[in-house]
């Protein structure tokens, strides 16, 4: 059966929660949170005034409705054209992180309690972004089962990489200090050279090496601008643009920590990956 179709879509998938972590970035990015007070409705709209930090939020709920809508099309289009149950399963998976980043989104607003609600909505729009990149990686490389891990290295790079993406969350919201992050940033590097050297695979191996350092650089200048942006009562244009640009970069690289992950199951089944 071909899949070209449904393989495509998942890929505007992919590309469509990126932007929504993306779109959460940026709300946090220029304290933009909590600036609509209710919700589901904004101010008891549908549409509420487009102004200051309203924007962000609202464009980030867009957003959110939007991937919403389109991984519950991919799952059901899985269930239907998809002989892999362990593929389908992904799809459904990918749904239920969605509601629940929906649900804990709308928490946090309603109860506002940023600290714990939020870290836990950021961190699971990593998993969503993640449990899309499977299936598109899936697709691509064509895996009979579900792939079995043949090599740590990749795994533990992408464990470290997704707890730097719950260690800069609570940065970001006052639970934890700069430092955790740091000595995460430098574990988590270490590991993506692990498996960057251990895997014999080039392009994935490249890519993945690539941008975790520059998520590092992007995490200097980020921390950088905020230091400068300390005493202003707005964050600067910089220092949204590093910040915003580090956290978009952490999730390609946990991405690809993903893809690199499953790429060794098929290494030796004829995938042209190197």
């Amino acid at each position: 059966m071909d899949n070209s179709r449904l393989h495509r879509f998942t890929v505007v998938v992919a590309v469509c929660t990126f932007l929504l972590v993306v779109a959460g970035s940026l709300v946090t990015s220029n304290d933009a949170a909590l600036s609509v007070p209710d919700w589901p409705l904004s101010y008891g709209r549908l549409v509420p005034p487009l102004e200051g930090g309203i924007r962000y939020e609202f464009a980030h709920r867009v957003m959110a409705a939007l991937v919403a809508v389109l991984t519950i099309v991919l799952a059901v289009w899985l269930e239907r054209a998809e002989p892999r149950r362990w593929m389908r399963r992904l799809g459904w998976a990918a749904v239920g992180a969605v509601l629940l980043q929906a649900g804990l989104g709308g928490a946090a607003v309603r109860l506002v309690t940023p600290k714990t609600l939020t870290i836990a909505h950021a961190c699971l729009a990593e998993i969503c972004f993640g449990l899309v990149v499977a299936v598109v990686a899936g697709q691509t490389m064509q895996l009979a089962e579900i792939p079995r891990i043949s090599d740590p290295a990749p795994l533990m790079a992408a464990v470290a990489l997704f707890g730097q993406a719950i260690l800069g969350a609570m940065v970001r919201y006052g639970a934890a200090g700069v430092g955790f992050h740091i000595i995460g940033a430098a574990i988590a590097t270490i590991l993506v050279m692990w498996a960057g050297l251990r895997i014999p695979l080039r392009r994935p191996a490249l890519a993945l090496l690539t941008l975790t350092f520059s998520q590092v650089f992007l995490g200097l200048g980020a921390y950088m601008a905020r230091v400068v942006n300390v005493t202003m009562p707005q964050p600067m244009p910089l220092t949204v643009a590093f910040t915003s640009a580090h956290v978009a970069v952490g999730s390609l690289a946990f991405g690809a920590a993903i893809v690199l992950t499953m790429a060794p199951a098929v290494a030796h089944g004829g995938v042209a990956l190197a």
